[in-house]
């Protein structure tokens, strides 16, 4: 008889506890070979993507609005001088994070095959009507919030509700901090379907539109790929430039190194603090500044978040062919700013906020779900990238408000 070690080592182990990566290529590559090969077999598969976007769009609210409330609730004044500079980079790093993937979202525009038969929508004509929809959204009644997914609503509700319960007493943040804990423990079960969820979709996609859907999907990915990169060997450098008065590159690339390259393939920044903590203390940091600003930096400094949220969006309103001018634009990047740094430490997890930035353009719930839908299907390489860039960020900024302008 079988040991339950091995057994758990077995195909059910695999479906459980294996790498979500290759299930995710494994869904991938079967979703295409269906798809191409046989279309009608694909279409009656398509039940498994429709399941898996209506999932998220199900967990999506709940998780912004718990997240966001705890995260407020559970934040502590720091007592280090040092805090206030890092904190500022961080949140600088994050904005022209979002500023630059608007710039090359309207550059090198990216339509995506979506289904609109039944959807709404409800564009903005301008600027004021984008303000005056957010006004509208932010006073609506919180439950009418949750069950419209009125994100700007769920948004505002959450940072009054989580300011008011800062002054609570411990338990009630206790029960807070426990509550974000389980529903993201909720959204990582529903994000290991993913795979299932990826090979319908895919499969119908590719069944509807063949090869051009990938060809959609590998542009989407180089604008993605190709702002963090921008981000990572550019912008950043230009703001430790700027914050130490030296060249700043060798910091960058050690840096990416030796924390970006471990948080590429453990895809977590929570994961990768241990490692961050070490490389600080390798550079010669202040223990008792980085020992805060690398675990605040894992939960709000998240500018490739901040690339994606706006990426996406962005292709989902030149897919909708809505009219974008240049206030809306960085309104945009400040939503995105704000969504990036309540953006769950799950995989995948920046990629659920992407309707709360759809609905400033009056994007309906369905379409945005469809576009979180595409972005796990690139999101093998998207949320690797994303996280590297913001581990090694978290490094980079706490050595450029901590190291002593023009020295090494």
């Amino acid at each position: 008889m079988a040991h339950p070690a091995n057994q758990a080592r077995g195909p059910l182990g695999f479906i459980l506890h294996g790498s979500l990566v290759t299930q995710i290529v494994i869904g991938l590559i079967a979703g295409i070979l269906l798809g191409h090969f046989a279309p009608a077999a694909a279409h009656s598969i398509a039940l498994l993507g429709q399941l898996f976007v209506s999932a998220l769009k199900s967990v999506a609210p709940i998780l912004v609005f718990v997240l966001v409330l705890s995260s407020i609730a559970n934040q502590k004044a720091q007592s280090s001088s040092r805090m206030g500079p890092i904190l500022m980079l961080y949140i600088l790093g994050t904005f022209l994070a979002a500023l630059i993937a608007v710039i090359a979202s309207f550059a090198f525009p990216v339509k995506l095959k979506l289904d609109l038969a039944n959807s709404t929508l409800n564009p903005p004509g301008n600027i004021v009507e984008v303000l005056l929809d957010l006004l509208t959204s932010i006073v609506v009644n919180p439950v009418a919030a949750l069950l419209n997914a009125n994100y700007m609503g769920i948004l505002a509700w959450a940072i009054v509700l989580g300011l008011a319960l800062k002054h609570g007493s411990q338990s009630t943040r206790d029960l807070l901090t426990d509550t974000s804990n389980a529903v993201s423990s909720l959204v990582r079960l529903v994000i290991r379907f993913a795979p299932l969820g990826i090979f319908g979709l895919v499969a119908v996609t590719i069944a509807d539109s063949g090869f051009e859907a990938l060809r959609q999907y590998g542009l989407l990915l180089m604008v993605l790929v190709g702002c963090m990169l921008v981000v990572a060997l550019l912008i950043n450098p230009l703001i430790v430039f700027v914050k130490l008065r030296r060249n700043p590159y060798p910091l960058v690339f050690t840096c990416l190194r030796e924390s970006g390259i471990t948080a590429f393939f453990t895809r977590s920044s929570a994961a990768n603090i241990p490692v961050n903590m070490a490389l600080c203390e390798r550079l010669g940091l202040n223990k008792d500044t980085y020992s805060v600003s690398i675990p605040l930096g894992a939960t709000i400094n998240m500018a490739g978040a901040a690339v994606t949220i706006t990426v996406l969006t962005l292709a989902a309103v030149h897919t909708l062919e809505i009219p974008a001018d240049l206030p809306t634009a960085l309104l945009l990047s400040l939503v995105a700013t704000i969504a990036a740094c309540g953006a769950s430490g799950v995989a995948g997890g920046s990629l659920l906020l992407i309707p709360l930035a759809c609905n400033m353009f009056g994007i309906s719930n369905d379409i945005a779900m469809q576009v979180v839908g595409v972005g796990f299907v690139i999101g093998v390489v998207q949320d690797s990238v994303e996280t590297a860039l913001n581990s090694s960020t978290d490094v980079l900024f706490t050595a450029a408000a901590t190291l002593e302008p023009g020295r090494s």
